[in-house]
């Protein structure tokens, strides 16, 4: 009888425990660019005309202002 007085509370907080680390929760990701990566890769893209010169000065100066 002490047994399952124990393990049931026990196997209660194993479930809640279990089900609480699923799904529902936000991710977070890292970063693994640099600045000077990122900057590289706006250039490129304005360089083949994906963006214009004004994407390219407000994306540049968002860049910038991220890293500072």
């Amino acid at each position: 009888m002490k047994t399952r007085s124990i393990l049931l509370p026990a196997m209660a907080l194993v479930l809640s425990l279990g089900l609480a680390a699923c799904g529902g929760g936000t991710t977070m990701q890292a970063s693994t660019t640099t600045m000077g990566q990122e900057l590289m890769d706006l250039e490129q893209s304005y360089k083949q005309g994906i963006i214009t010169e004004k994407e390219y000065n407000r994306a540049k100066e968002q860049i910038l202002d991220k890293y500072r």
